[in-house]
């Protein structure tokens, strides 16, 4: 997937940045050479190959450190919905700011 820089011009206007046009014509450069990358990964065939939690994993074996699901904290709602202007059947009621 090749991009033009009348893509490269449009990606800056939706983000809100200046470009001049050497600095357009860098950024296709950059933006081409990591789409080329991405094609080439994924013309890789990775089928039977398990996914890796950790690059560590991969050259020795790794055990997870989880901690035990538990409750660490009591439920403080209504202490904290105190000081809130207007609450309703537990949830916070803010104004409509969407027509």
């Amino acid at each position: 997937m090749a991009l033009t820089l009348q893509d490269v011009s449009r990606i800056a206007h939706l983000a809100r940045l200046e470009l001049s046009p050497p600095e357009q014509a860098l950024m296709l450069e950059q933006l081409n050479g990591f789409f080329g990358i991405v094609e080439q990964m994924s013309a890789v065939d990775t089928r039977g190959v398990e996914p890796l939690y950790t690059p560590l994993s991969a050259v020795q074996a790794v055990e997870l450190r989880l901690r035990d699901d538990a409750v660490t904290e009591g439920d403080q709602r209504e202490a904290n919905q105190r000081s809130a202007p207007a609450v309703e059947d537990g949830l916070f009621l803010v104004p409509k700011v969407i027509e």
